[in-house]
């Protein structure tokens, strides 16, 4: 696994892409092969502001596609060494552009080369463009690369598209666009045992509230247990329990298919296929646990014919 570091722990000189890279997209993966294809002496190297700056600037909460441990693994594959995560705080947004250049892109991380996508901006009150970034680095002789905007037939290549299309349950939409099935992870808690007594148990998912997760729904789903190759079929809940509790937090339910195991504490991999229908409130317990057979059988039938192998990213 390629480390996950500050800039004070980076190795360097480098060859750095810089930017959020949410998604790892086609036109984020193109920016990063800028830095990997023509050698320069320099470690080969992601940057990227954590917490994100809207978060700190705006207090808006940016749930992200990719954490960054499983950035790890996806940018791995692509020729990257190390992902660098510059700390976002008040400080650094007062820093004007050409500072944040000089102290941080060419003196701490020893930049040889940079990439960016066309609409990279940084620096106090977002004043920095790529034209400053040219403007700044051909003084100190560091090249840097200025990726075009990627566009398909839909529009531009984004990270919000995917978040609309995981949004509005398009899963193949957004499998399409990220390169790779959507996936998320998450420990099994043992919850209050009712889908044991419907006849249809769930492992309870506690996943990290910054990962974005698709649309409230029912979906038909692969899953994954720990490190284990497997791919076991199954249907998930996503969102709270109109029928039961209709108060709940929204949660994640996994119920595997033909499958019985002891997976509390365990780590569970989700991959979800197609969502099969929405939040619904039923009359009582009898007929919720009817359509969750329903669910069931037509999540079968989904996966069945599915012929995508769950594999390692990359």
């Amino acid at each position: 696994m390629i480390p996950l570091c500050s800039p004070q722990q980076a190795r360097t000189p480098t060859a750095l892409a810089l930017g959020s890279f949410d998604g790892l997209h086609a036109g984020h993966r193109r920016v990063i092969d800028a830095v990997c294809s023509q050698p320069c002496g320099g470690v080969p190297t992601v940057v990227s502001f954590w917490p994100h700056p809207r978060e700190v600037l705006h207090g808006e909460a940016r749930l992200r596609l990719d954490l960054p441990g499983e950035k790890l693994e996806l940018l791995q594959p692509l020729g990257i060494d190390q992902l660098v995560l510059v700390p976002f705080d008040r400080a650094l947004a007062q820093l004007s552009a050409e500072d944040f250049v000089r102290t941080m892109l060419l003196d701490t991380l020893q930049a040889r080369h940079i990439a960016v996508g066309a609409n990279f901006r940084f620096g106090r009150g977002r004043q920095g463009s790529t034209q400053t970034l040219q403007q700044i680095c051909a003084e100190a002789n560091v090249r840097v690369t200025v990726l075009p905007i990627l566009e398909d037939s839909s529009g531009r290549m984004s990270s919000s598209r995917i978040r609309t299309a995981l949004g509005d349950g398009e899963l193949d939409v957004a499998s399409a666009l990220l390169g790779r099935p959507y996936r998320f992870s998450g420990t099994v808690v043992r919850g209050r045992g009712l889908g044991h007594k419907l006849g249809w148990p769930t492992a309870n998912l506690q996943v990290d509230g910054r990962k974005f997760l698709p649309g409230l729904g029912v979906y038909a789903a692969w899953a994954r247990v720990g490190d284990q190759p497997e791919r076991l079929p199954a249907v998930m809940n996503l969102g709270p329990q109109p029928t039961v509790d209709p108060d709940s937090p929204s949660a994640v339910e996994v119920h595997l298919l033909d499958t019985s195991l002891e997976l509390v504490g365990t780590t569970l991999t989700v991959e979800p296929v197609q969502r099969l229908r929405g939040q619904q409130r039923f009359s009582g317990l009898e007929e919720l646990s009817n359509q969750i057979g329903r669910d069931a059988e037509q999540a079968r039938r989904r996966l069945t014919d599915d012929p995508v192998q769950m594999t390692e990213p990359g």
